[in-house]
């Protein structure tokens, strides 16, 4: 099967090259030998195609080619070496092209490809449950219903100033440190 790039068939394949790398982080536990090694998953794997095309449409070929990569819209990747990644869609990364001597309408072409991978939908959290609102919007209601006294309250206390100051007076004078 020849690789297959937006439906279309790429020209004169040359070389067909994948990249996968597992993502691990090392952590080192400070004082310690040694260190702990955390699985972060694998990156997308990389594609890189190499070929020639010859014939009267190579320019028409490469032209689209650089149109996708300009688009930066995901596009579909079909090749015998990535059936086992399960690769169905990519990004163009890189779109290289030489043209070569010799003949009329050859060029060489290099395609760097990216697999695509969806980023998985968050779970819908509700950052404040309906029952934690409502109890709140209680609690708020009870508040604002002990503020209406305060102001009585308050005013309540007017009738003890002039008691406690004599007071207040009183032990000072006692002590020693009065005026």
């Amino acid at each position: 099967m020849r690789p297959m790039l937006a439906g279309e068939e790429l020209p004169q394949v040359q070389d067909l090259t994948t990249v996968d790398l597992r993502a691990i982080a090392e952590h080192k536990a400070p004082g310690k030998d040694g260190s702990m090694l955390q699985n972060l998953g694998r990156a997308p794997t990389g594609v890189t195609v190499t070929g020639v095309a010859t014939d009267p449409d190579a320019l028409q070929v490469v032209e689209r080619l650089k149109q996708q990569l300009r688009a930066g819209q995901p596009v579909t990747f079909v090749a015998d070496i990535t059936a086992d990644t399960t690769i169905e869609q990519v990004l163009l990364d890189d779109v290289q092209v030489r043209q070569l001597a010799g003949r009329p309408d050859r060029y060489a072409y290099a395609i760097a490809l990216h697999e695509l991978v969806e980023p998985v939908e968050p779970a819908a959290t509700d950052p404040l449950g309906a029952d934690i609102l409502a109890d709140a919007g209680d609690l708020l209601d009870g508040l604002l219903d002990g503020l209406d006294i305060a102001v009585p309250f308050a005013t309540g206390l007017e009738q003890f100033v002039g008691p406690l100051t004599d007071l207040l007076g009183r032990l000072q004078q006692a002590n020693g440190s009065g005026p």
